[in-house]
C-alpha cells in the first residue's frame, strides 16, 4: 500500500516562488523515479518535472519550467520536492506528484506512473 502526499501549495504573487514537497509512504523501496505534473482549470493534466530515485540523479523538465522550477529528492526522508520560482499566471493549477515503481522511460508520460498524490493548489495572482 503507497500513499503520496502533497504540500506546499498556495497563493503566490507573479514573481514569487514556492517549494512543493511530496512525501511517499509504504513500499518507498520500489520507487524507481518521482515525477511532478499539474493540471490548470479547463486544461489536460501536463507533465511539469521528474527525477530517479536511486543510483545517479537524473532530471527531467518541461521546457515551460525548465531554468524555473527545480526537483529534488531526499531518500532518507522519502520526499521528493519540487522548487518553483520566478512564477507567473501560467503556472496556476494543482500540482501533483507521482510515483514510478517499473523504472519506466517516458517519464514524462502519465501512464508511466503507478501511484498518485491528491494535489495541491498553487495559485500565482498578477
Amino acid at each position: 500500500q503507497v500513499q503520496l502526499v502533497e504540500s506546499g501549495g498556495g497563493l503566490v504573487q507573479a514573481g514569487g516562488s514556492l517549494r512543493l514537497s511530496c512525501v511517499v509512504s509504504g513500499r518507498t523501496f520500489s520507487i524507481d523515479a518521482m515525477g511532478w505534473f499539474r493540471q490548470a482549470p479547463g486544461k489536460e493534466r501536463e507533465f511539469v518535472a521528474a527525477i530517479t530515485w536511486s543510483g545517479g540523479i537524473n532530471t527531467y523538465y518541461a521546457d515551460s519550467v525548465k531554468g524555473r522550477f527545480t526537483i529534488s529528492r531526499d531518500n532518507a526522508k522519502n520526499t521528493v520536492y519540487l522548487q518553483m520560482n520566478s512564477l507567473n499566471s501560467e503556472d496556476t493549477a494543482v500540482y501533483y506528484c507521482a510515483a514510478d515503481f517499473h523504472f519506466g522511460s517516458r517519464l514524462s508520460e502519465e501512464y508511466e506512473y503507478d501511484y498518485w498524490g491528491q494535489g495541491t493548489q498553487v495559485t500565482v495572482s498578477s
